[in-house]
């Protein structure tokens, strides 16, 4: 069989995507939104210690509100920036007052 007729064929077997953006919008679909929780003053007290006790390249798992959801990130520690008030792990930019609960990783 000629190298032709077998991309042919196998073109057959490629998915097709009768429905554009189908697929895309059934992901959408699943996502489950949720209001963003204020934190006690205990809790916010909590994490600014971590968040000073936070040294570059230590690894962290950080919550944080994005989208009318809850995220988990891990990875590793970069900044933080006080004066756009984010907080950046890997290429991420956390806003300060978006982020739930951070968890140091050893």
């Amino acid at each position: 069989m000629a190298y032709r007729e077998k991309v042919s064929r196998a073109k057959q077997f490629v998915p097709f995507d009768a429905l554009k953006g189908f697929r895309e919008a059934l992901l959408e679909k699943e996502r489950i939104l949720v209001p963003k929780i204020e934190l006690s003053e205990e809790m916010m007290e909590e994490l600014d210690r971590t968040l000073h006790s936070l040294s570059p390249g230590k690894m962290v798992s950080v919550v944080y509100f994005h989208n009318d959801e809850y995220i988990k990130i891990t990875g590793i520690f970069v900044k933080v920036c006080e004066s756009s008030r984010t907080m950046q792990v890997v290429n991420t930019k956390i806003p300060l007052e978006d982020i739930r609960e951070i968890v140091c990783v050893d």
